[in-house]
């Protein structure tokens, strides 16, 4: 189970790279198409998947599978 981060690519593309891993997984042209390849990875491994602005900073953070702190009712 490896969260997955989306990240500006440093060339002006995106990518897709699971946390821990020195290398990207994925390379898109588009956060979007990024979005879309990590969070089929991360609904795959039941994981965590972050998506980070151009500035580096997580600006959304989804939980797929089992969510270890469910809200209260």
């Amino acid at each position: 189970m490896t969260n997955q981060h989306v990240t500006p690519d440093g060339q002006g593309g995106w990518k897709v790279q699971g946390a821990g891993n020195s290398r990207a997984t994925h390379h898109f042209d588009t956060q979007s198409q990024a979005i879309d390849r990590a969070r089929e990875i991360a609904q795959n491994q039941n994981s965590e998947l972050f998506i980070h602005g151009r500035n580096g900073q997580i600006r959304e953070r989804n939980t797929y599978g089992k969510d270890p702190f469910p809200p209260r009712g």
